[in-house]
């Protein structure tokens, strides 16, 4: 079992004990996944650059625990439409690099639209 399947049967785990499969739609969780990931970037709102790679203990202790809210509501709600979410990230990948070739996109933060 990989770490990410091991997640994946705790979180239904902790879902089905306390009764909270009715709240997890994917409507829900999609919506809840939104909200963390914006609490993620608010610790970044106002910080410079440098100030935003450089995080103090208190603010990287905040992210830690945001990012791990991202991840908790990404995984269950792939859990909820049958997605393998690391299937998923190498298609894309993939995709990407179709869209985005290296002798195109290489220090360029444009679009592919625009390469």
């Amino acid at each position: 079992m990989t770490e990410l399947e091991r997640l994946r049967k705790q979180l239904r785990e902790f879902a089905a004990a306390r009764d909270w499969n009715q709240f997890h739609s994917p409507k829900n969780l999609a919506m809840a996944l939104s909200a963390e990931a914006g609490e993620l970037l608010e610790i970044f709102q106002w910080l410079t650059e440098e100030q935003s790679r450089g995080l103090g203990p208190e603010a990287h202790a905040s992210a830690s625990d945001e990012i791990a809210d991202v991840l908790l509501y990404l995984v269950r709600l792939s859990d909820q439409l049958n997605i393998d979410p690391v299937a998923a990230a190498e298609r894309k990948i993939l995709a990407n690099a179709e869209k985005y070739p290296v002798h195109k996109a290489r220090g360029t933060s444009r679009k592919y639209t625009e390469l």
